[in-house]
């Protein structure tokens, strides 16, 4: 039997204590490298680009030659504003990739001995980042094949205690109306995309609109899949029957969800609401990226995280200005 990849020795180049053991202008050099690796590492204006910036010499800024700007590390990225330390933002982007089902708010709290608040708010810009870099992508194309599925999250009911007063809760009238549907549309050998609606059929002009002409797509036995037989070659299977065919299968949009109830049940416990599209880009990312080492994928976030301006949705976010 062969080694699962997580397993083996390549998956493991990141030291969670070789990180911790920065010290405050090692952690600086490394901010400094992966933001601005686009210029070898020497920072730029982030305002209007100028490479001609001097140092100062009593404070950790610099301040550019051209538009007298002022800036840090983190102007402009997603960590603007921060009171963390740098060391500790880098430790805990090593934390969250370390995570093969994801990385608690809680948990991460207890590992930087910070606020679980702080921990919160940067786990979430962490995921904003990391999915930003796939946001709006199509996916597919001629001769390619994507597969489709849906998920439901959310909108619990818990069941009556006496069995006579118990209803079928799969019933639309018995539900809460709280249940949201995580829809994937997964690319073989590509990108993992996928958004929130409240139902399936709700889905299919965000489908036409993302997936290009010519991929030949596979869906299940659900009858509002038919739809897109006018626009896309489609293979449907029905999984009351098998699971696979030959021709049809959604076996890698089922590992997606494998993997985001995983991180349901064993870490988060709840992943519903206005920030299940929040979680389900953050289990698309760390599908598409299982095959390489925890070192790669530290370096992914971190650049994704210091290419991103800042959060529309997590800055001020403890001061009452949440998104809708």
């Amino acid at each position: 039997m062969s080694q699962h990849f997580l397993l083996s020795a390549a998956a493991r180049t990141l030291s969670l204590s070789g990180v911790a053991r920065m010290s405050d202008e090692e952690a600086r050099d490394t901010f400094k490298r992966i933001r601005w690796q686009d210029n070898g590492g020497e920072p730029y204006c982030p305002n209007c680009g100028c490479v001609a910036v001097y140092a100062y010499a009593s404070r950790p800024l610099w301040k550019c030659k051209a538009c007298a700007r002022q800036f840090s590390l983190t102007s402009g990225t997603i960590f603007a504003s921060r009171k963390m330390p740098v060391r500790d933002i880098l430790l805990a982007i090593a934390i969250f990739v370390n995570g093969a089902k994801g990385h608690s708010a809680l948990q991460l709290s207890r590992d930087l001995g910070c606020q679980y608040k702080s921990a919160y708010v940067l786990a979430h810009k962490i995921r904003e980042a990391i999915a930003s870099e796939s946001k709006n992508a199509p996916v597919g194309g001629a001769g390619k094949e994507v597969e489709i599925d849906g998920g439901h999250f959310g909108g619990y009911v818990k069941p009556a205690n006496w069995k006579e007063n118990r209803r079928d809760r799969r019933l639309r009238v018995n539900q809460s109306g709280k249940r949201r549907v995580v829809i994937v549309m997964r690319e073989r050998a590509g990108r993992t995309l996928p958004f929130v609606c409240k139902t399936e059929d709700a889905s299919l002009p965000t489908i036409h609109e993302r997936v290009a002409r010519g991929t030949v797509i596979h869906v299940d036995e659900a009858s509002h899949w038919d739809a897109l037989a006018a626009r896309y070659l489609t293979r449907k299977i029905n999984h009351s029957e098998v699971y696979s065919d030959g021709e049809a299968c959604t076996n890698q949009a089922g590992s997606f969800f494998s993997r985001m109830r995983r991180a349901e049940i064993g870490i988060h416990h709840r992943i519903a609401g206005r920030y299940l599209a929040a979680y389900a880009g953050e289990m698309a990312w760390r599908e598409d990226n299982r095959r390489i080492s925890n070192g790669e994928q530290y370096l992914l976030a971190s650049t994704a995280a210091l290419s991103h301006g800042v959060s529309r949705q997590w800055k001020g976010y403890w001061q009452r200005q949440h998104i809708s």
